[in-house]
C-alpha cells in the first residue's frame, strides 16, 4: 500500500530520521508523572523528536523504554531502539489521529495477506488452507463477516460488513495500541493477524510466522535468499516489539 500523503506514521518516522547524535547521559530511568511513566535521562525529562512528553501509560512499557537508551553504546541509534522507535511514532504521529490510523489499518482488511490464496501452486495452497483458515475462520465467528478467499491475486471485493465487523473489535482512543497494530498490520500485509494478534488469538511470534507462509515456502523449493533473511530479522524486532507493547497495554506480557 502507498501511503497516502499526510500520513502521519510516516511524518513521525521522518521526524526520528536524524543523524545519529552521540551518547550524553550516563543513566536512563522512569519516573511517575501525570503525563505517565515517563523517561529521564540523568534525572532529566526525556522528549519525543516534536519536543512532546516521552512518557507512556503503562510501567512495563517504560521499563523497555529504559532497557533501550540504557544498552546504547557511543550513539544512540533509533535502529536499536523499537521500542522507542513506536512510542514516538505513537505520540508524535498517530497522537490526535487516531481515527484516521485505525481508517488505514482496516483498509488493509479489503486486500488481507490471508485471503490471497496460490493458484497453481497445490502444495502451497494446502499449506495455507492448514494454517490460515483456522484464523479466517476465528475472524469469521468473532466478527459475524467471513472473508472472501480468492484464488490468485486478481482484488476482489470483501463483505461489506467486514471492517465495520472489525472496527469494533480494534482500538479508537489508544494512540499507543493503534501505533502497535499499525506496525504489525503493515510489517505482515493483513489486518486479520493485527486483530488475532490485539485479541489474543495469536501471539507475534505465530502471526509473524503466518505471514511469510508463502516466503519460507518458496525458499525450501529455490534456496535461501541471505539478503531478503536479513531485512526479515531487523523487520522481525519491530514486530516482537509491536506485538508486547499490545500485550502490555492489556496488562499482560507476550512471550
Amino acid at each position: 500500500m502507498t501511503p497516502a500523503t499526510g500520513d502521519p506514521i510516516r511524518t513521525a518516522q521522518k521526524l526520528s530520521a536524524q543523524p545519529l547524535p552521540k551518547r550524553f547521559y550516563k543513566e536512563a530511568t522512569v519516573a511517575a508523572r501525570p503525563e505517565g511513566h515517563w523517561l529521564h535521562l540523568d534525572g532529566k525529562p526525556a522528549h519525543t523528536p516534536a519536543r512532546a512528553p516521552l512518557a507512556v501509560p503503562v510501567a512495563g512499557l517504560a521499563t523497555r523504554l529504559v532497557e533501550e537508551w540504557n544498552a546504547q553504546d557511543g550513539t544512540i541509534d533509533p535502529a536499536r531502539m523499537p521500542y522507542t522507535r513506536l512510542v514516538n511514532t505513537a505520540i508524535d504521529g498517530v497522537r490526535g489521529r487516531e481515527a484516521e490510523v485505525l481508517d488505514d489499518v482496516l483498509s488493509y482488511a479489503q486486500s488481507d495477506l490471508l485471503c490471497y490464496r496460490a493458484e497453481s501452486q497445490e502444495g502451497l495452497a494446502e499449506r495455507q488452507r492448514e494454517l490460515w483458515d483456522p484464523v479466517v475462520d476465528w475472524l469469521a465467528e468473532e466478527a459475524g463477516v467471513r472473508p472472501v478467499l480468492i484464488a490468485g491475486v486478481m482484488h476482489q471485493a470483501q463483505p461489506a460488513g467486514l471492517t465495520g465487523a472489525m472496527r469494533g473489535f480494534l482500538p479508537d482512543d489508544d494512540a499507543f495500541a493503534l501505533a502497535a497494530l499499525h506496525v504489525i498490520t503493515t510489517l505482515t500485509g493483513s489486518a486479520i493477524l493485527a486483530l488475532a494478534v490485539r485479541r489474543g488469538r495469536l501471539s507475534g511470534g505465530e502471526a509473524w510466522m503466518l505471514a511469510h507462509l508463502d516466503e519460507d515456502w518458496q525458499m525450501a523449493l529455490w534456496g535461501k535468499d541471505e539478503d531478503a533473511l536479513r531485512r526479515r530479522a531487523r523487520r522481525e524486532g519491530e514486530m516482537n516489539a509491536a506485538a508486547e507493547i499490545l500485550a502490555l497495554l492489556s496488562g499482560g506480557s507476550e512471550a
